[in-house]
């Protein structure tokens, strides 16, 4: 079983004096770790329109390597530009996963794109960094990782990692939409597909970890890791309806596994849950886990699906 300390809130872009692109929302974060900082990229967003539709950007703060608490730089623009006309990218880019293999840094994110009956669509694209990972440019203009006959939706929340000489990236997979109160609802499991080059992708056509609220549990956010002989798989899950409150809201869960194919889901395991009172009080998502200097450290999302900001914690076991 894991133990985690939570740290504090690390960063709130409601508090910050960036741009306007950035005033909302510091959602599923993802780590490069730099010589001079670490840096966290994350997903934020102006303010609504008049009709309340959002947008949503990619953008990042730098952190003290030494004391990861405190906040070095804010981006000052957005790291990706929005898609073209009609393109699955062309209302926002959100959620992201970074990763450097060899002189690369890549960045895999969701794109979503609006529609009439339901509010939206998304698939997974890819671009690359050739400034340490100020600015990325998109290796194209379509996704890399789409819906297909097996999976009609809604690919999203990508987690990309490198093992063995093979890409592996994990990402939600939307299977219905649901009707409640006249709003559709999506449901969406946790699948993974693997690559030799990162681009061209095989889909491993299952569903990574088995549910345990209701049939029509929502997952995302896999973010695996090795350690200490094992796979591990911190994700987020809730209730396919009722979400936006604290009962049925995200929570963060734990599976292993010994071969990276075949996971044993135990969230007692996880290590970290809601706080008694503030800023992760009603919800607890979107984590993401990285070593640092002999420690374990987790970023993590907190109410109102990170509105607010993003935390930090350290393993103590």
């Amino acid at each position: 079983m894991f133990k985690w300390k939570k740290l504090g809130k690390i960063f709130n872009p409601t508090l910050t004096s960036g741009g306007d692109w950035m005033r909302e929302y510091a959602q599923s974060t993802s780590v490069l770790l730099l010589e001079s900082c670490v840096r966290v990229y994350f997903s934020c967003r102006p303010l609504p329109d008049s009709t309340g539709k959002y947008v949503s950007y990619l953008g990042y703060v730098d952190l003290d390597r030494n004391d990861l608490t405190k906040v070095l730089y804010v981006s000052e623009k957005p790291i990706l530009e929005l898609g073209d006309l009609g393109t699955f990218d062309e209302f926002g880019t959100n959620p992201a996963s970074v990763i450097k293999v060899g002189d690369q840094i890549r960045i895999y994110y969701c794109g979503w794109t609006r529609c009439e009956s339901v509010p939206f669509n998304s698939a997974i694209g890819v671009a690359q960094s050739r400034d340490e990972g100020k600015t990325f440019v998109k290796l194209g203009k379509g996704p890399v990782l789409s819906y297909s006959p097996e999976e009609p939706f809604l690919l999203g929340s990508p987690k990309i990692k490198w093992f063995n000489n093979t890409w592996y990236l994990w990402y939600a997979s939307g299977s219905d939409w649901l009707e409640n109160n006249g709003k559709p609802e999506p449901v969406y499991k946790i699948k993974m597909a693997y690559s030799s080059d990162g681009i061209h992708w095989l889909k491993e056509g299952r569903n990574s970890v088995a549910v345990k609220l209701e049939k029509n549990e929502c997952q995302a956010s896999a973010d695996v890791f090795f350690y200490k002989n094992q796979f591990h798989m911190l994700f987020s899950y809730r209730y396919s309806v009722g979400y936006r409150a604290k009962e049925a809201g995200y929570r963060i869960g734990y599976a292993s596994s010994d071969d990276i194919l075949n996971w044993k889901r135990d969230d007692s395991k996880a290590g970290i849950s809601l706080s008694e009172e503030g800023w992760d009080s009603e919800m607890i998502s979107y984590s993401h886990t990285f070593e640092l200097n002999g420690n374990m450290y987790m970023l993590y999302q907190g109410n109102n699906f990170g509105k607010f900001g993003f935390g930090l914690a350290i393993l103590e076991d």
